[in-house]
């Protein structure tokens, strides 16, 4: 592996981690919420509006942001059916093809992502809810975990190009 692609490499690991750890604090605070929200529904009768916007953006955050350290460790959920029929270089050709594809997809999502993020911090769109928290707050995390997934991606396939093919 090239020494810049190593170092982006582990730039984006560590930076990963830190989505990892952010995202592990997002689904802790959206579980503390959603408990909170049971709670004070069933002994006190309170309304809450609040909560579930809350949670949900608390797992829109997880969700996305940990995307890329999934991807990582290649932890996604694919079919390896085929991959075991074939041939070691050919299989090696469609895990890259695949992953080119799966690259300009996510690409594709998160520009998407930055636009709605982009016309929601200008126009100050908020939810539809009494609290009306801003807009921006998802669109910004789906922007940067896509973001990072189709980095993380594009780093795997750079890394798969600079290996030889093996044939069995």
């Amino acid at each position: 592996m090239m020494p810049l692609l190593q170092t982006a490499d582990r730039l984006v690991s560590a930076i990963n981690k830190l989505m990892l750890f952010l995202g592990s604090l997002a689904l802790i605070a959206a579980s503390v919420i959603l408990s909170y929200s049971v709670a004070s529904r069933a002994l006190f009768g309170a309304t809450t509006d609040w909560q579930d916007e809350a949670a949900v953006f608390c797992l829109v955050g997880a969700t996305f942001l940990c995307g890329a350290y999934v991807q990582q460790f290649r932890g996604h959920v694919g079919i390896s059916a085929i991959s075991t029929m074939l041939p070691k270089a050919v299989n090696q050709l469609r895990v890259v093809l695949i992953d080119i594809a799966s690259c300009a997809f996510c690409a594709f999502f998160a520009w998407k992502s930055w636009t709605l993020f982009h016309e929601s911090w200008i126009d100050g769109q908020v939810t539809s809810s009494s609290w009306a928290p801003p807009l921006w707050i998802p669109y910004s995390m789906m922007a940067f975990g896509m973001s990072l997934l189709a980095l993380q991606i594009l780093l795997q396939v750079f890394g798969d190009l600079s290996k030889p093919a093996k044939v069995n």
